[in-house]
């Protein structure tokens, strides 16, 4: 049986807020970090003074794009008297214009303008047009968030002097609204929201539920967050913590399987399949009806096992349609991974200094390079923001094999984009001789190819020099399939699919194959 625990969902103060969850033991990590997100999903941490690295070391550490970076020169001018020269630290990107593909302003155009060229207007160069905007009726006066200093926020909860989609000010200094908040992330009924952080204070919302640590779905959250409680699982509750310097106060951590009363609404999270701390939120209204939102999930049989959704008809499910195309006929997570444990064995006989290489994001695709660890064997090296997180799981079979050394195992992680030819030959390039070629795998339902199918065996790899890359159909999301075994299992009333849902087209065609798969039922 589930046991039930209360939340006052809303509360006049953060002090009273962390009154509320006083039992929660996990310390707060703040840290000064940037509110900008590397590659991998997560500020990246600035560094420290005494650190001095190389091109690559800086690269990896920090999981920006290769081609937008440039090193320090080997030679400078000497400094001027009474001035300081900064060329230690993070490397930077030196040419904005040539990164991006445009063309720099030919000299003599930009006279006018005073200091460092800058790019007024992102949405002309690259092609696109610039959304619309409309002018906020908040009742603040033109200007006044542009002429603010205070550090408090506003009475609509947005934060002065800081040019976010939900809030800052026009080119002429009028006051924007927030761009509004989509119905599929409101639960109808409660003054809840699911993933919806980038919206401002979304009117009517007292709780925002975040259903796992992935930045598309945590996008608009910073340390100046004072919106509401967020509810979320403990695992998700100390990345939030700890990457994202949430103050802990409004931060409220909630076991999995186990049911909780949130403004008189009764709140069960489940495992969602995803990636550590992922959950499926499960909402009872006091009426009787049950609302379903999977976040990001991969269904599974064992699902289909649990109490909640064996008893009663949900009456509204929230559904990650990311692969709702017959298309996507994924092999199982098992399957790929003893694909990829086989192969890496294959390669190493061949060529022992041969470097495994695994792609992956801030948080996901653990099984796969733990499957590799086990087999071989060996530890797995990362970077130091990777360690931190992976550390925080609490999972000690993992913590055990994480390396800080490089030169210690053939055995990497990467950041997914990075999983390029010429990124990986120069990545070779600087471990002194270590390793002799590079065997990368890129774990992602997107490798996914209708020619081979569920036979992992007909895949390609690219190769290129020392440099071989396979990607392999490991997915943490649903495929087709498994999408329509859900839906005939669990029997929703209606389904709200949230994600490709930008054209009516698409959204249409996913109504289509709801209907077929639930009609029989």
């Amino acid at each position: 049986p589930h046991s039930r625990r209360s939340f006052q969902t809303l509360l006049a103060t953060p002090a009273a807020m962390a009154a509320a969850i006083a039992g929660d033991a996990e310390t707060d990590l703040t840290l000064p970090i940037s509110d900008d997100l590397d590659d991998n999903g997560f500020p990246a941490s600035p560094p420290t003074a005494a650190t001095t690295s190389s091109f690559a070391d800086d690269f990896y550490r920090s999981g920006i794009d290769w081609s937008s970076l440039q090193a320090p020169p080997s030679h400078r001018r000497r400094p001027a008297a009474g001035t300081i020269e900064t060329v230690c630290g993070p490397l930077v990107q030196k040419n904005l214009f040539q990164a991006w593909g445009i063309e720099k302003p030919a000299a003599g155009m930009a006279q006018k303008v005073c200091g460092p060229q800058v790019q007024k207007n992102l949405f002309q160069a690259w092609g696109i047009e610039k959304p619309p905007r409309e002018e906020a009726a908040q009742g603040a006066p033109v200007g006044a968030r542009a002429s603010s200093s205070s550090p408090s926020p506003s009475p609509s909860g947005a934060w002065p002097g800081r040019k976010r989609r939900w809030g800052g000010s026009d080119e002429n200094g009028a006051s924007r609204k927030p761009v509004a908040c989509p119905f599929y992330k409101k639960i109808p009924g409660t003054p809840f929201t699911v993933d919806a952080f980038r919206y401002g204070a979304v009117e009517g919302c007292s709780a925002y539920f975040l259903s796992h640590f992935h930045c598309d779905h945590y996008g608009g959250l910073t340390k100046k967050w004072c919106r509401g409680p967020i509810y979320c699982t403990a695992l998700t509750a100390r990345l939030v913590k700890m990457l994202l310097s949430i103050d802990s106060a409004y931060v409220c951590p909630l076991e999995l399987d186990t049911e909780y009363v949130i403004d008189g609404v009764k709140v069960t999270f489940l495992e969602a399949n995803h990636c550590p701390g992922a959950a499926l939120i499960h909402f009872r209204l006091s009426d009787g009806k049950t609302y379903l939102h999977t976040g990001d999930f991969r269904a599974s049989k064992s699902m289909q096992l649990h109490p909640l959704l064996q008893t009663g008809r949900i009456s509204l499910l929230y559904l990650d349609t990311t692969y709702c195309n017959p298309k996507y006929k994924f092999p199982p997570q098992e399957d790929v991974i003893d694909f990829v444990v086989r192969t890496a064995q294959r390669y190493l006989k061949k060529q022992p200094k041969t470097l495994i290489v695994v792609g992956a994001y801030s948080i996901g695709k653990e099984n796969v390079y733990l499957a590799i660890s086990q087999a071989l064997e060996v530890p797995i090296y990362t970077d130091a923001s990777r360690r931190r997180i992976l550390h925080s799981f609490g999972w000690p079979d993992l913590s055990k094999r994480i390396s800080s050394c490089n030169q210690s195992s053939p055995l990497h992680v990467l950041p997914l984009a990075s999983l390029q030819h010429e990124n990986l030959k120069k990545y070779l390039e600087t471990l002194d001789q270590r390793f002799l070629a590079v065997l990368a795998f890129r774990p992602t339902g997107w490798t996914f190819s209708e020619a081979a199918g569920k036979e992992l065996d007909l895949i390609k790899p690219s190769s290129r020099g020392r440099v071989t890359i396979y990607g392999v159909p490991y997915s943490e999301h649903s495929s087709f399939s498994e999408l329509r075994d859900f839906l005939k299992f669990l029997r929703p009333q209606k389904v709200i699919p949230t994600v490709n849902v930008g054209n009516a087209a698409n959204r249409d065609k996913m109504q289509a194959y709801f209907r077929e798969w639930l009609k029989s039922t």
